[in-house]
């Protein structure tokens, strides 16, 4: 990455000083932005001591390395810097010639977030992010000049916001399919720009000088764009060229396009799910330490706290399924565009007037071509998970392929939160929509889990005595009798000891629930005599069906159901249920249900 230079002229050099001064010279400044000069002037606004300050911190934030976006970026913290200090000298009007860093109220940046939030709505990020950036300003000020603020001032800068809203719902991933079609119509245009931009190279070789052997062939004014650059309207009028397809097809034949970096970005996005500001900074250094099969990357992350330079470590080889090599021919194709421009920025075109370009300079309109490209590739018509047509976000390309790695990690933060600490993958790529259904799915079957090892399945025993049930519970032979003979009926079971129940206040103590908790009860035995009265109960859950909501009717009777249905019913013959409902229809309706029963559901 070129070095971002800041140029201030002597007479502002300095920043706001404590002691007083005649007077303050304008705010004016240059920085470098990749070698294009970007001037700002902010000798209009009041509070001239502030601005001076606030103007100084930007210009060390643009001076480190990957810490500022863009162009766009620098116009948009210089907007918020004339909002503030505009703000701040109508707030105290009385002092805002003459104001003193140490003359700011620490409830200043309160209220100025509060006019924000007025002005854009609680719901809008805007004040949010004006906030950060502001407070991150102030922060630099006060690390330049420790003693500017005073001490309630500098306590508010321990926190980015009081109350403007912040982003909860994070941007959800794609559908997997979307991706698997948005991953292979970028491959195969990326190939098809390879196979146009070789063969116009092999046609600029045949070619010959087109201002002495004319512009009427191709090969002609390919062999002048090699040498000379993109055309322009100064090289050849466009009625010449109108008839090989123009001066921008024409230039596309050696040279890249805007259009032509969005399938690039999207294939690196898919592959390897990198942040979008990172792959659109690359540089033409990037790719270090190959070996065996995969290289790495080098970048920049703006947002990462401490060192901004990151690696990642990805596939190598010859062909576009391995991001080292759609970065090796990117290289490769760019080349040239780079030489013009002069730059190591990985990402060059030209446009459509024949300029050379490094275009992630503020300079290119990326929503433009992303929605062109789709639209030409018939992308649109894709259904979102809302239903809507797809639109192409690289951040949401970047969720997804984060989703994918999320499910394959099994939900396991360690395994997936590469990159990110444990508390960010949590929130913000964990925590989507697209695993919604897999969250509850798992708390699911976590919960059935929890329930089947605090809950053994029903003792099911046949007529002879012998185990029906797959339960690991032991009776004894007096308690296989006892089971079979009835003596320790308690309605729906028979029960191992009805003065030892886990559900006694005390040991000894009579069971408190002899009907309806039998069905959960680990002293429970379940045989053929007791399907009549089981099949009878089944029978008035069901007819609960009609009186109560689906959800409240699995509250009260979900789980006695499942348990007669699964672990009772599921054990006796077909025979042997036919039989027991025969015995229950025989006494006119339906057995009578015991009142202790009756007296548990009212």
């Amino acid at each position: 990455m070129s070095p971002r230079r800041v140029r201030f002229p002597a007479e502002v050099s300095a920043l706001a000083s404590t002691d007083p001064v005649p007077s303050i010279g304008p705010v004016v400044f240059a920085v470098d932005l990749d070698g294009t000069p970007e001037h700002i002037d902010l000798s209009e606004l009041p509070c001239p001591r502030l601005t001076r300050a606030l103007a100084g911190a930007l210009a060390d934030v643009i001076s480190s390395p990957g810490t500022m976006r863009d162009r766009n970026g620098v116009r948009y913290v210089v907007r918020r810097i004339r909002e503030f200090v505009e703000f701040t000298a109508a707030a105290l009007p009385a002092a805002a010639a003459d104001l003193h860093l140490s003359d700011l109220p620490p409830d200043l940046l309160d209220t100025f977030e509060q006019k924000l939030i007025v002005q854009y709505g609680e719901r809008s990020k805007e004040p949010y992010l004006t906030m950060t950036y502001l407070v991150r300003l102030l922060k630099l000020v006060h690390e330049a000049h420790p003693d500017a603020f005073d001490a309630a001032f500098h306590a508010r800068l321990g926190f980015t916001s009081a109350s403007a809203h912040r982003a909860t719902n994070p941007l959800d991933a794609y559908p997997f399919p979307v991706l698997d079609a948005l991953e292979s119509a970028a491959r195969d245009d990326i190939a098809r720009i390879r196979d146009r931009i070789l063969e116009g190279e092999k046609l600029a070789a045949t070619g010959r000088d087109p201002r002495q052997h004319g512009w009427d062939r191709v090969e002609n004014v390919l062999w002048y764009i090699a040498r000379h650059g993109p055309l322009t309207a100064d090289d050849v009028s466009y009625k010449i060229l109108r008839p090989l397809g123009g001066r921008p097809e024409l230039n596309s034949r050696l040279h890249l396009t805007a259009r032509d970096l969005v399938p690039f970005l999207l294939l690196l996005a898919c592959q390897t799910g990198m942040e979008p500001e990172s792959l659109r900074q690359l540089r033409s250094d990037c790719l270090v330490s190959p070996a065996r099969g995969f290289v790495s990357v080098t970048y920049v992350k703006k947002r990462a706290p401490g060192s901004t330079h990151k690696t990642i470590r990805v596939s190598d080889g010859g062909s576009l399924r391995f991001p080292g090599g759609v970065i090796r021919l990117a290289l490769r194709l760019t080349k040239g565009t780079r030489d013009l421009v002069g730059t190591d920025a990985l990402w060059c075109d030209v446009s459509s007037h024949g300029q050379a370009r490094a275009p992630f300079d503020g300079l290119t309109p990326w929503s433009g071509a992303t929605r062109e490209w789709m639209s030409r590739r018939g992308l649109d018509r894709l259904t979102d998970s809302n239903g809507k047509p797809v639109a192409l976000d690289l951040r949401r390309v970047r969720k997804t392929v984060k989703s994918r790695q999320y499910l394959r990690a099994g939900g396991v933060l360690e395994d997936f939160a590469s990159g990110h600490t444990r508390p960010v993958a949590a929130k913000h790529y964990a925590d989507i929509d697209a695993h919604k259904e897999t969250h509850e799915q798992a708390v699911e079957a976590g919960l059935e889990q929890a329930l089947g090892a605090a809950l053994a399945p029903p003792v099911v025993l046949s007529d002879a005595g012998g185990r029906l049930d797959d339960g690991e519970a032991a009776l004894s032979a007096q308690e296989i009798e006892s089971a079979l003979s009835g003596e320790q009926d308690v309605w729906l079971a028979s029960c191992r000891d009805f003065f030892a129940s886990p559900f006694a206040r005390k040991p000894g103590a009579a069971c408190p629930v002899p009907a309806w908790g039998c069905l959960e009860c680990p002293n429970a035995v379940f045989t053929s005599r007791h399907l009549p009265s089981l099949l009878s109960f089944l029978d008035f859950l069901e007819r609960q069906r009609e009186e109560y909501p689906t959800a409240e009717w699995d509250a009260r009777f979900g789980l006695a159901w499942d348990r007669i249905v699964h672990g009772v019913r599921a054990r006796f013959s077909a025979r042997q249920i036919a039989t027991a409902q025969a015995i229950t229809e025989a006494d006119g309706d339906r057995l009578l249900l015991p009142s202790s029963f009756l007296e548990v559901i009212s």
